[in-house]
């Protein structure tokens, strides 16, 4: 192949494709060492019984993972395949942002680059979870507003509508996210497609695709809303949200990339050539200071920072393209040299790589808890099952397994089958409206709950095993670490399982 060839083919867009392939594969390669995440384990159960809401969240997530799980079956990395093709479309997006914003290939590139490797995408993109897509739907949010905003052409807002829609059937956070849309139309002249038909016609096709969701929450008392008020009570109580502006700078963005998307944050609100985009800037804003006062966590922002970048991008390769040779020199190498050390930071941190019990693990477990809720699954089954084949065959007809959370009863369900273990029960969450069978069970193997409740609602109980694992590390898996073996139910089932149902 020629130069001129060789050049011609590797086009801004084959590009950033290339760049999207390589995160894919490097996820593909490395989210494999461990083990499911405790939220995983819950996904994938859940994706082995669809409905249109659960009471952790609604049902897209589940249904991206029964899709890969029915194709591949079931593993880490065919679990976790949409999730880094998640990740790197975002980093697609990233650059085609600051393409829509008028920056070059370098602009481009260095916009995909540092969207990509925030420490929150990072994680995310090696995990199933739902926030994963919905980080995904607001990325590709914010590049259709980006594309209206610059077009002029209204019928966008159907594209803006569907992703909205999908969004919400993902995470309802997306509604923060729509509310600062809203509010960046109200508030700029974008007001002028309020009187488009197109718009309102994303507004109806956002709510049909909704619908079946909203149908499920009405049939269920809305108990997503109740799941919610207490996940974010029990968070603000034990600090969880006390690091809101401090995750603005060290997670849901890169920390070298702090410039950039401060400057482009300034470009949206405050230049005169970002007036056109001005509305991309209250998509920010708003749902920042709405997390702020309500004491959100801080990674609800990350799905802001792509588009805030791409705009940063822009302005730097503006600056750069005017500076003279040896300053842009030095501004190409400090860029550069922010984006491999950028990178090694969030990976190293992010990516599960690390030997257990390695120094590098006693650092990544420390920062990122993630990991340490990987370990011990198949130690806990196979304990439970040891308990259950040493029951005698009669009792084993009339057994049950309970367990106190809803991760602990995922993992029985979807590994127990092999030591033909019966469906784990809890009142955690879902779990709990899918109740506890017909007939219930007279004796229970009791996982992952406390003493005192064993004393106050079970009877005749022994401590026949534990839930610590093999290699020595603590995690919510072992608190309590112990399993009992329980004969009686203190009160009839109807009321001990209203006693027991909580969120988790």
């Amino acid at each position: 192949m020629k130069k001129n060839q060789f050049t011609g083919f590797f086009t801004d867009n084959r590009i950033l494709l290339l760049l999207g392939l390589a995160l894919f594969l490097l996820h593909m390669f490395t989210n494999h060492q461990y083990g499911f995440h405790q939220d995983e384990m819950v996904v994938v159960d859940n994706a082995y019984n669809l409905d249109w809401g659960y009471v952790e969240y609604p049902p897209i997530t589940p249904f991206l993972t029964r899709i890969t799980l029915s194709i591949f079956g079931l593993s880490l990395v065919s679990a976790r395949t949409f999730a880094a093709l998640a990740h790197s479309i975002i980093l697609v997006l990233a650059g085609l942002m600051a393409r829509e914003l008028g920056g070059k290939r370098t602009a481009q590139v260095i916009a995909a680059l540092a969207a990509a490797i925030a420490p929150t995408a990072m994680a995310w993109g090696a995990l199933i979870q739902y926030v994963t897509f919905d980080l995904f739907w607001s990325v590709l949010l914010a590049y259709l507003v980006i594309r209206l905003l610059r077009s002029e052409d209204p019928r966008w807002w159907l594209g803006i509508g569907a992703v909205i829609g999908l969004g919400m059937m993902t995470k309802y956070t997306m509604a923060m996210f729509t509310a600062g849309i809203v509010g960046g139309v109200l508030l700029t002249n974008a007001r002028r497609y309020l009187k488009s038909l197109w718009l309102w016609g994303g507004v109806v096709l956002s709510l049909l695709i909704f619908l079946p969701n909203l149908i499920w929450q009405i049939q269920h008392n809305f108990i997503s809303l109740d799941f919610l008020s207490s996940i974010h009570e029990r968070d603000v109580e034990i600090g969880r949200a006390a690091g809101y502006l401090i995750d603005q700078f060290i997670s849901c963005a890169n920390p070298f990339f702090i410039p950039m998307w401060i400057s482009g944050l300034i470009y949206y609100l405050f230049k005169e050539d970002g007036r056109r985009f001005r509305a991309v800037g209250w998509m920010y804003v708003i749902p920042f200071l709405i997390y702020l006062v309500s004491q959100g966590r801080g990674y609800y922002m990350a799905s802001a920072y792509p588009m805030l970048i791409a705009a940063g991008a822009v302005v730097w390769e503006r600056r750069l393209l005017s500076a003279s040779a040896d300053k842009a020199k030095s501004m190409l190498r400090i860029v550069w040299g922010s984006v491999a050390v950028g990178a090694l930071f969030s990976g190293a941190l992010t990516l599960p790589i690390a030997p257990i019990n390695s120094t590098w693990w006693d650092v990544v477990a420390e920062v990122n808890e993630a990991f340490t809720e990987q370990i011990g699954w198949s130690d806990m089954v196979k304990s439970v099952a040891g308990i259950y084949a040493g029951l005698p065959d009669e009792e084993k007809a009339r057994a049950g397994i309970l367990t106190g959370e809803n991760d602990e009863a995922a993992a029985l369900n979807i590994y127990g089958g092999e030591y033909g273990l019966p469906k784990a029960i809890s009142g955690s969450d879902t779990f709990y409206l899918r109740g506890y069978g017909n007939p219930p069970p007279e004796i229970l193997i009791v996982v992952g709950v406390e003493r005192q409740y064993i004393d106050m609602f079970l009877d005749q109980c022994t401590v026949e095993g534990t839930t610590v694992n093999s290699y020595g590390v603590d995690n919510d898996l072992a608190h309590p670490p112990e399993i009992y073996l329980c004969r009686k139910v203190r009160l009839p089932w109807q009321e001990f399982w209203e006693k027991i149902k909580h969120y988790s």
